[in-house]
Order: structure tokens, then C-alpha cells, then sequence
């Protein structure tokens, strides 16, 4: 078993050559937002790019998108007809993806999930995007409950789920929340193994498996348990992904950045912590 430690970094962080172009180092693509949500797509995105991706790409229904163009000239955000996802979008999103798959040479990822709400129709359009989908993936939030209702269309070790106690609830039907971390590490690696896919289990003490290997990250703390903070979390994951870094340790190197970023702010800030915050502590994390 691993405990994740600073070196996990020296595994993604290494000297940019003098020929580097744009996209060498990642574009994501973030799927989020809906009507009345906008902040989950805004954080993972600039999380993304305080972890050194090239440059990311924001989906999301028009209010949403509108209003995270808004918020700084480096968000580039398309809008969606419409206030939510729908199934109409599909032939969008994967026209999308192939486009930046192409642009970047392969370096590309996406990140969905987050405040896209779990109507029946927005449910059904992420589980057929992921179906189709190609890219490695970060699957979190809403999108963890589309998948718990279609688990085939998960893409093996492409993806990279990231649940909470009660998403992996959703996702497995394993109540996790008070049993030991020695417990939930079995039923993380177990259902790892099951999905074929790489599972980051979030709580005090993170816990990774791809089914085989398992990885525990113990930075971060209680003030870090408010909103925001498992999208920051999703923007670091992503931004590995898109470098081409495999996703089990794209998880770990997340998780850790995400909880040191987060113990850094703490230090100046406590209680009044906010998930922005812990994104600005990131260049110093990965220092």
C-alpha cells in the first residue's frame, strides 16, 4: 500500500523543453453547470490551470456559461441552448472532444459532472456521453449518479471516479461513512476491480484504487469539507489526465496538490477558508 507523498510530482512535474508548444501539456474539457449551478465548472477549470494545463474549454448551458466567461479573459466557456444538458447536446460534446483530441495531439481530457443536476433527461445525455466518449475521464458528482445507473459505460482505465462517502453510496450500494479505513480500502480496491476503473474515494483520509495497486493521501483537514473544494479536486485530476499521466497516479498527485493547497490557505486563513482559496495555494503546493 502507498501513502502519497511530495514525490508523487516528479512523476508530472519535469522541465518544459525549449519547443514547447501549446497543448503540449493538456486541454481539458470541462462539462458542467446547468441553470442555477455555474461555480463547480468555473473551480475545476481554474484549479486546472493553476496545475499547469495549456488551456481549458468549458461546455455548459448558456446562463452558466455566460456567467464563467464572466469571471476572467482566460475562461473560455461555450454555451448550450438551453438551461440544462439534454440529449440534443450529445452530437455537440463529441464533436467537442474529437476537435480537441485532434488539436492537442492526444493530450486532452474531461472533467463532467458537476452542477449539471440529476433530471432524467440531463442523467441520461451524461451516460451516453460516456458511452460514446473516448478520453480519459474524471467522472464526479452528477455524473457519478448517471453512471451508478449504467456502470458499463465506464472506460476502464481511462477513467478516474472521484466520490464522496454518499456518491459511492450511489455508485457501489456500499455504505462506507463509518467503518475504518482499513475496511473501506478493501471495498474501494474491490469495486475498483469491479468497474475496471480507477476509484478516489474522498474523506479524511482519500483512498485510491485501480483494483490493484492502493494509495492513500492524508493531506488536507476539516476545514476543507465545504463546497467547492471536491471541484478543485476534479480540475487537478483533469489537468494530469490530459498530459497523458495514467489515472491512477493522476489520482494521487490530485489528491495530494488538492489537500496541501488546502492546508497552505488554512494557515492564513481558517475558518474562513473558501474553495478559491485553496486554488490560489496551488502554485505553492506544487512548488
Amino acid at each position: 500500500m502507498i501513502e502519497v507523498n511530495k514525490s508523487i510530482l516528479k512523476d508530472i512535474y519535469k522541465p518544459r523543453p525549449q519547443n514547447a508548444k501549446k497543448y503540449d501539456f493538456g486541454l481539458l474539457l470541462v462539462i458542467g453547470g446547468s441553470e442555477f449551478y455555474s461555480g463547480s465548472p468555473a473551480l475545476a477549470s481554474l484549479a486546472a490551470f493553476k496545475a499547469g494545463c495549456d488551456m481549458v474549454r468549458i461546455i455548459a448551458p448558456k446562463r452558466a456559461a455566460d456567467i464563467i466567461a464572466s469571471f476572467s479573459p482566460i475562461m473560455a466557456a461555450y454555451p448550450l441552448a438551453g438551461d440544462w444538458l439534454e440529449k440534443k447536446h450529445l452530437s455537440t460534446l463529441l464533436s467537442m472532444a474529437e476537435a480537441a483530441k485532434s488539436v492537442s495531439y492526444g493530450k486532452t481530457a474531461v472533467v463532467i459532472g458537476g452542477g449539471m443536476g440529476r433530471s432524467a433527461e440531463t442523467q441520461e445525455a451524461i451516460s451516453e456521453f460516456l458511452s460514446a466518449n473516448t478520453l480519459p475521464t474524471v467522472i464526479d458528482a452528477d455524473a457519478i449518479h448517471a453512471l451508478a445507473k449504467n456502470p458499463e459505460a465506464v472506460k476502464g482505465e481511462n477513467s478516474l471516479i472521484t466520490p464522496n462517502a454518499f456518491e459511492f453510496y450511489v455508485l457501489t450500494g456500499k455504505e462506507v461513512y463509518q467503518l475504518s479505513d482499513g475496511e473501506k480500502v478493501k471495498i474501494v480496491q474491490e469495486e475498483a476491480e469491479r468497474l475496471k476503473t480507477t476509484i478516489l474515494l474522498k474523506g479524511r483520509t482519500d483512498i485510491i484504487s485501480n483494483g490493484q495497486a492502493v494509495a492513500l493521501n492524508k493531506t488536507g483537514g476539516p476545514y476543507l469539507a465545504k463546497g467547492g473544494t471536491g471541484d478543485s479536486l476534479s480540475g487537478l485530476a483533469g489537468a494530469f489526465l490530459a498530459r497523458g499521466i495514467p489515472a491512477f497516479t493522476a489520482a494521487q498527485a490530485a489528491a495530494y496538490v488538492n489537500g496541501l493547497a488546502g492546508e497552505l490557505a488554512v494557515k492564513k486563513l481558517g475558518e474562513s477558508l473558501v474553495a478559491t482559496d485553496l486554488i490560489e495555494a496551488i502554485p505553492e503546493a506544487i512548488r
